[in-house]
C-alpha cells in the first residue's frame, strides 16, 4: 500500500483524499485576502492551503526586470511587481499562526534554493515543486535532502523528464501530481488517464492531481481514477486581477468540490462484491431462481 505521513494525516491508498486549496499568488499581496482564502478553504473541508514562494531576482529573467506592466498598484516594472506579491517573514508568521488557529496545514511551492531555506524555517510538514522546476535537478536534490514529504508536479513534462526527476529522490518521501500547465486548461488536454499510468509505473508512490480546468467534474474523475490527493486554485472571485484567477475555484465551488469528493470516496467502496442488508427485501421478493 502506497502512503506517506504528512503531519497527523496520511496520504495514499486506503486514506481519505488529501485536498489542497492552492492560494498561490491569488492573494495579490494582501494578507487580509490570504486569511479570507484560508478561512474559505477550512470551511470547505480542505486539508491544506498552499502558497508559492520565489526569490524574484533569481526567478525573473534579467531581460524582464524592467519591463513595465499594469498591476493593481499601477504601472510598474515586472521585478517590482514580483516583490509586491511576495509575503515577508512577518507575513508568513501571521499565516502560520492563523492556520494553526484554524487547524489546517499550510505549505508552499518553492521555486529556488533561497525560497526553500526561507520556507524551511517555518517547519512546514510538506513541500512542493512547480512543474516549471521538474527539470531543475539541483533544486530537487535539495528538496530530497530535507527528508520531508515532497510533491512534484509534472505539467509540461515528458515521461523521460518525470523519470529523471523521480530518480533524484532517495527517501520514501515522494508524491507525484499529474498536471497540465495551461491556465485554464481545456478538457481535451487534461489527459486524466495519466493518473492510472503513473499509479501503474510507480506502485509505491502516492499519485495525485493538480487541476487547472474551469469546472469541477475532471477533479472528481481524478478521484475515481485513484488520485490520493487533489489540488485546485482557490479565489474569492474569478474576475479578480491575476494570471491564475480564471483557472481557480470560488468558495461555493470549493464547498461542492470537497463535498462530492467525500461522496465519491464512500461510493467507490472496496471492490469486494457482497449482498447488502438494504438489498435483502428485494432479493427475497424478486429473485425467482435461487
Amino acid at each position: 500500500m502506497r502512503s506517506i505521513k504528512v503531519g497527523k494525516l496520511n496520504i495514499g491508498d486506503g486514506y481519505p483524499v488529501f485536498i489542497i486549496a492552492e492560494i498561490g499568488i491569488n492573494h495579490n499581496g494582501s494578507l487580509d485576502i490570504a486569511k479570507k482564502l484560508i478561512e474559505c478553504a477550512k470551511t470547505a473541508g480542505c486539508d491544506a492551503v498552499k502558497f508559492q514562494k520565489r526569490t524574484p531576482e533569481i526567478c525573473v529573467p534579467k531581460d524582464q526586470w524592467n519591463v513595465e506592466r499594469d498591476t493593481p498598484w499601477g504601472r510598474m516594472t515586472y521585478i517590482d511587481y514580483r516583490y509586491k506579491v511576495e509575503f515577508t517573514k512577518d507575513d508568513y508568521l501571521q499565516i502560520d499562526r492563523y492556520c494553526k488557529e484554524k487547524d489546517i496545514f499550510w505549505f508552499a511551492s518553492c521555486w529556488d534554493d533561497e525560497a526553500m531555506d526561507f520556507m524551511n524555517q517555518f517547519n512546514v510538514p510538506l513541500f512542493k515543486t512547480a512543474s516549471a522546476s521538474l527539470t531543475d535537478l539541483n533544486l530537487l536534490t535539495k528538496h530530497n535532502q530535507l527528508n520531508k514529504p515532497v510533491i512534484i508536479s509534472t505539467g509540461m513534462s515528458t515521461m523521460e523528464e518525470i523519470e529523471n526527476a523521480v530518480a533524484v529522490f532517495t527517501h520514501n518521501n515522494l508524491l507525484i501530481a499529474h498536471a497540465t500547465s495551461s491556465y485554464p486548461c481545456p478538457n481535451e488536454e487534461l489527459n486524466l488517464k495519466m493518473i492510472s499510468k503513473l499509479r501503474e509505473k510507480y506502485p509505491n508512490i502516492p499519485i495525485g492531481y493538480s487541476g487547472h480546468e474551469t469546472g469541477l467534474a475532471p477533479t472528481w474523475a481524478a478521484v475515481s481514477l485513484g488520485a490520493s490527493f487533489v489540488e485546485r486554485h482557490i479565489t474569492l472571485d474569478r474576475a479578480m486581477w491575476g494570471s491564475d484567477q480564471a483557472a481557480s475555484v470560488e468558495p461555493n465551488g470549493f464547498n461542492r468540490l470537497v463535498r462530492n469528493i467525500r461522496d465519491i470516496e464512500i461510493a467507490l467502496g472496496d471492490g469486494i462484491k457482497r449482498v447488502y442488508p438494504s438489498e435483502m427485501s428485494a432479493r427475497t421478493k424478486l429473485r425467482r431462481v435461487k
